[in-house]
């Protein structure tokens, strides 16, 4: 489950990660819409039990929230750490391990580019997810971290992969052990 937590509106996306055939397929996403009139604490509030209903429905086991992004100055940044804070403390609270991705992080492994245009993004979204129309955007940053987050999860099973498939290599004999070791001691390693 990827989360991109709001004051106003906070999107949410769910893909499920298939290690056996290291594929990441769609399952849902959506828009938690927040009262923009009503006080913070409120909103937060209807936040925390929106997710909550969310995460009750679909049962995800790992979630992955977005790194605060400050780009409109310093009351915005304040108030998007609070929107963040209550979704971390509720996803906590549902028993779910929560893991952070900076916005660049994202954008990096979705796109291939650390500085990709939101539009690159959502774009690489609805590809890699087979989606025939591009998802509200609120709900494509969240498929966008929830990606990122399964990639990650999906990397080291490749890595596994294709470590398994090298050949096999001997330890080094005589003259070649006696530098390596003469070379680790020198190094302080032994």
């Amino acid at each position: 489950m990827g989360i991109d937590p709001g004051s106003r509106k906070a999107g949410w996306g769910l893909v499920d990660v298939d290690v056996q055939h290291n594929k990441l397929l769609h399952v849902d996403n959506g828009v938690i819409m927040l009262d923009a009139n009503a006080e913070l604490h409120v909103r937060l509030v209807a936040l925390s039990r929106k997710l909550h209903e969310v995460v009750e429905t679909y049962r995800p086991t790992v979630a992955a929230v977005e790194d605060v992004f400050v780009n409109k100055g310093a009351r915005s940044a304040l108030v998007l750490g609070q929107a963040r804070g209550a979704v971390l403390a509720t996803l906590g609270l549902c028993g779910l391990h929560v893991d952070s991705h900076t916005n660049n992080e994202v954008k990096r492994q979705v796109t291939g580019k650390g500085r990709a245009t939101k539009e690159q993004v959502n774009d690489m979204v609805r590809v890699l997810l087979s989606l025939k129309h591009a998802p509200f955007e609120d709900a494509a940053d969240a498929l966008a971290v929830a990606l990122c987050q399964g990639m990650v999860q999906l990397q080291p099973t490749a890595l596994q992969g294709a470590m398994a498939e090298l050949p096999k290599k001997k330890a080094p004999k005589g003259k070649a052990r006696d530098s390596l070791k003469a070379l680790a001691r020198a190094q302080g390693k032994i």
